[in-house]
């Protein structure tokens, strides 16, 4: 994740650019206007490549999907797909961003996907008045920065913090949790929010850093702590492997995380471990979406649709309608955006003044993991 890289990719390109995940649908039709008869752009900004590009993959298809759709119903207003892949590096992000921005044809853009790129790129994107929608990005105080173009479709860790207390206060009857987060804005912030909520039955706190691979100083004092529930806010590529060697190491707590573990990868690196976890997110199951948007979504791609696949292609939408209906540049983009009101796949998508989606709209779900597959457990009320 050392390299700025901004480039719209066809179909052969973006299998190639999803390292180490399922492959795409065999064609591409929005990831290059090819006759260059599109004038106008939208861009899905995230991790395509690198350690936790399964997170980004689900976003990008569901993105591309809705651009399919939109230009198979309107022709004659139709949209290049631009890709820009920050593999979910904050130092790779603002020059990304700087070339979207410099790209005047890009009227929105799907992401940042993460907190961390968000947060170092959400100043170029003010600059250049180009209105962004998050479909995953969870850090509160993304919308206290005073952006003015910046949006999400979900609910941020001030939401899935309380959630989460709730849950393995009430729901996993624990009486003794140990945290642990992986240093990143994302991980921090939620790490911070969960244990406010946990209060007095957090025993612990530990933090690892992102590529680390030897957890072994932080499984001996989890296991001696002997906590009930183990909360990692971070990851699934540090995740995996630290479930795994808490297991290998004599740890018998109940393994609990956020959406940042919400993918395969996390499975793959915990191998057994994986067994029993729970996972909370921001995010509906894909069979709790309306409409055809699974069915469509397993058409495209040959898959189910996975994290945070529903708010993405939300979010692509509000931009597609803007264009359907006229828009034409990035000041009614945004006034487009600000002002829209309309029912999604994932929920009622409607922003408030920081751009924030309309509180009384957010879920939180939890997930178990069975049979080395994720599946939905409850929402949490």
């Amino acid at each position: 994740m050392r390299r700025t890289l901004l480039r719209t990719l066809t179909g052969v390109a973006v299998a190639a650019a999803l390292v180490g995940t399922a492959a795409c649908a065999p064609s591409d039709k929005s990831g290059d206007s090819g006759d260059g008869s599109c004038t106008y752009k939208i861009a899905m900004m995230g991790p395509i490549t690198g350690d936790n590009a399964g997170l980004g993959k689900p976003i990008y298809q569901a993105v591309k999907l809705a651009v399919d759709k939109h230009n198979a119903a309107k022709a004659d207003k139709c949209v290049t797909l631009v890709q820009s892949d920050d593999k979910g590096d904050s130092a790779i992000a603002p020059g990304l961003a700087s070339n979207l921005v410099a790209d005047t044809n890009v009227l929105g853009v799907v992401g940042p996907a993460f907190s961390g790129p968000t947060s170092a790129s959400g100043d170029i994107f003010e600059q250049g008045k180009l209105p962004i929608i998050s479909a995953s990005a969870t850090r509160p105080d993304l919308s206290t920065k005073g952006w003015t173009t910046f949006h999400r479709t979900l609910g941020n860790d001030a939401s899935q913090g309380p959630a989460v207390g709730k849950f393995i206060k009430e729901s996993l009857k624990a009486e003794k949790v140990y945290l642990i987060d992986d240093t990143t804005d994302y991980g921090t912030g939620l790490s911070e929010q969960a244990s406010a909520a946990l209060g007095d039955t957090v025993i612990g706190l530990e933090q690892i850093q992102p590529k680390q691979t030897d957890f072994s100083a932080v499984v001996a004092k989890v296991k001696t702590a002997a906590p009930d529930v183990v909360f990692f806010a971070g990851y699934y590529n540090e995740g995996g492997p630290l479930a795994k060697q808490l297991k290998a190491g004599g740890v018998e707590a109940t393994f609990v995380g956020p959406d940042g573990i919400k993918d395969q990868g996390f499975i793959t690196g915990a191998a057994e471990a994986a067994e029993g976890a729970i996972v909370t997110c921001p995010c509906i199951p894909a069979e709790k979406a309306t409409g055809t948007f699974a069915a469509d979504y397993q058409a495209a791609f040959g898959e189910e649709a996975g994290t945070y696949a529903a708010e993405a292609f939300d979010a692509a939408n509000v931009f597609l309608d803007g264009i359907a209906a006229g828009v034409t540049d990035r000041a009614k983009m945004l006034e487009h955006v600000k002002a829209y009101d309309k029912a999604g796949v994932s929920k009622q998508i409607k922003f408030d003044a920081q751009g924030e989606i309309d509180k009384s709209v957010i879920v939180i779900w939890t997930y178990d993991i069975k049979d080395g597959k994720i599946v939905a457990r409850e929402e949490i009320k």
